[in-house]
């Protein structure tokens, strides 16, 4: 086997978020086919009992520690420096030092990286004369100019300041690598927009589900108290879109929904909850689980999957695994970017209050509604793991 760097800006284990079911699957998929020595940060404590795991998967591995609260306020380093937040905030001296002494004992000859945030490692003498992959994912520049629009002052600056400065840097990386790629085509097609060179690789390589595992299993026990219909929103609730869009539902779409079905309920699984977030279990009809050991059931059971997100990038793993384990998804347009799925007949999809509840309480009124196998089956034909990823492959060896 060849060697790889994989530079991943949060540890690829257990894959219970967003970015960590992308990276997971990357690692199993290249640690078939590379060497792989990898470089990650652990964020959250809990997660370092889990780095044994990840290293059984790797010829080589380094693990640094990031301590949210004090790396924030050091990121504000960047301010003075003109530099994004985000590529401050995952600086670290140790990690240059292990590239430099990994190059030095492997032949090693291509590196992936993973998110924006681990491009500036790209630019280190370590890597430079390797041929470059950056995993963008999404187009974060476009996030924060997302956050800035919602954002009152002085926040609004901030993300407005990182949305220019990152965009910048994104188009750096795009030139100097041998190839980008992102989750969705609408991706691709923004961040082509966006390049002053046209010569620039852009590519998609697409996210997937593990169909296996997100299955209906007929002898999972309901982690419901009562039969009542339960609506129900998954995925972690310190991310500020996903706390944003639990906000709305239970504030504003539940109360409609209850007027005409007392019964139903609006159920937050995920873990980290914000404070915010917490509060909203004061609400009639609302229940803030925090973490689950396993969200499969709390699908399984529910009425259907909502998925209010009004900003959202690239492809939302949480309506992919909804719809794999054939559930009804009631999803803004937002969170349905980069998945095929035809109104009506995969997924409901509404955007304003009214309209949103008013696909809920449709949802409701048909329990045998086919919608959730339609969902079941887009999912088994575009988003197999095993069909997007050799793409990856292909770039990192060099093909056109």
């Amino acid at each position: 086997m060849d060697d790889l760097l994989f530079l991943v800006h949060r540890i690829p284990y257990p894959p219970n978020k967003g970015d960590k079911i992308r990276s997971y699957h990357l690692l199993r998929f290249l640690s078939e086919r590379y060497r792989v020595h990898l470089a990650t940060f652990i964020d959250q404590p809990e997660d370092r009992v889990h780095r044994a795991r990840v290293a059984e998967c790797c010829a080589s591995s380094w693990f640094g520690t990031l301590d949210p609260r004090r790396d924030k306020l050091l990121s504000l380093r960047g301010l003075l420096g003109g530099e994004p937040l985000t590529l401050t905030y995952y600086r670290d001296r140790a990690l240059r030092r292990w590239l430099r002494e990994t190059r030095a004992r492997h032949a090693i000859g291509r590196v992936l990286a993973f998110s924006s945030s681990m491009g500036q490692y790209l630019f280190d003498p370590a890597c430079a004369d390797l041929r470059r992959v950056i995993d963008l994912v999404d187009v974060d520049s476009e996030k924060w100019r997302q956050y800035a629009a919602e954002s009152p002052p002085p926040m609004r600056w901030v993300y407005a300041r990182e949305a220019r400065r990152l965009g910048a840097f994104e188009r750096r990386l795009a030139t100097a690598c041998d190839a980008s790629t992102l989750v969705s085509e609408a991706e691709a097609a923004l961040f082509r927009e966006r390049l002053d060179d046209d010569s620039a690789r852009v590519e998609v390589v697409g996210n997937g589900v593990d169909t296996q595992h997100f299955a209906v299993a007929p002898e999972a026990p309901s982690p419901y108290p009562d039969p009542a219909p339960r609506l129900v929103f998954t995925g972690a609730m310190d991310y500020w879109a996903n706390a944003q869009g639990a906000a709305w539902f239970a504030e504003q779409v539940l109360p409609r929904i209850r007027a005409r079905r007392s019964d139903a309920e609006f159920w937050v699984v995920g873990m980290n909850p914000t404070r915010a977030v917490r509060q909203l279990a004061r609400l009639p009809g609302v229940v803030v689980t925090g973490a689950v050991p396993d969200v499969r059931p709390y699908l399984q059971h529910a009425a259907a999957a909502v998925v209010p997100l009004h900003i959202a990038r690239g492809i939302q793993n949480k309506v992919l695994e909804a719809m794999a384990m054939a559930r009804p998804v009631i999803a803004t347009p937002q969170a349905l970017e980069g998945i095929p799925a035809h109104p009506g007949r995969e997924a409901r999809v509404a955007e304003a209050v009214e309209p949103f509840a008013a696909a809920c309480l449709a949802v409701l009124a048909t329990p045998d509604d086919p919608m959730g196998a339609q969902g079941r089956a887009l999912v088994e034909r575009h988003f197999a793991w095993e069909a997007t990823l050799p793409r990856l492959v292909e770039l990192l060896e060099g093909g056109s």
